[in-house]
């Protein structure tokens, strides 16, 4: 898996892996998904991803709110009391061992990668991220954009428009 530029997208892949990770345990999940990617690509510091979130017509700082909204419901469906103000989730262990994902989340992973290569020589940005989470239809990113009102399609135009720019 050759990128163009193997430093610089090295340290961002150490930056956004363990991000994710952080907001995995913050969740309480074991390990990182989709939707853990993204935020953590939010706070990447070339600030790509944000601005193709906000180019979709959404707010970065609701994704958070929506993944939450998403789990609750899902869980209320099922008929389980979930965690809320007064009753907060427990923090996910720390990883231990080599790193992992989710399925879905080595597969946006994976796809973020592949955008970066297929790129002229671009570093892996955050909105490869973004653009790589356009391609997922199910699960809790899915769910959460639906809340949201982002369409999928308009997100990865978005984050495919952001990463033109110069």
């Amino acid at each position: 898996m050759k990128l163009p530029r193997p430093i610089q997208d090295m340290r961002t892949i150490k930056k956004l892996l363990t991000a994710a990770e952080s907001e995995a345990r913050r969740a309480g999940d074991e390990l990182p998904g989709p939707e853990h990617l993204l935020l953590a690509a939010f706070d990447l510091p070339d600030d790509t991803a944000r601005r193709a979130f906000e180019r979709a017509g959404a707010d970065p700082a609701g994704f958070r709110a929506a993944i939450d909204d998403t789990h609750q419901r899902a869980m209320h469906d099922v008929g389980v009391q979930v965690a809320g103000p007064d009753r907060p989730l427990p923090e996910a262990a720390p990883a231990t061992g080599p790193y992992r994902l989710t399925a879905p989340g080595q597969e946006v992973f994976q796809a973020a990668v592949r955008l970066a290569k297929a790129g002229s020589g671009s570093p892996l940005r955050g909105a490869h991220v973004v653009a790589a989470i356009g391609g997922q239809q199910r699960g809790t990113v899915a769910r959460a954009l639906r809340t949201l009102g982002v369409e999928r399609a308009a997100l990865t135009a978005a984050a495919d428009q952001v990463l033109t720019e110069r």
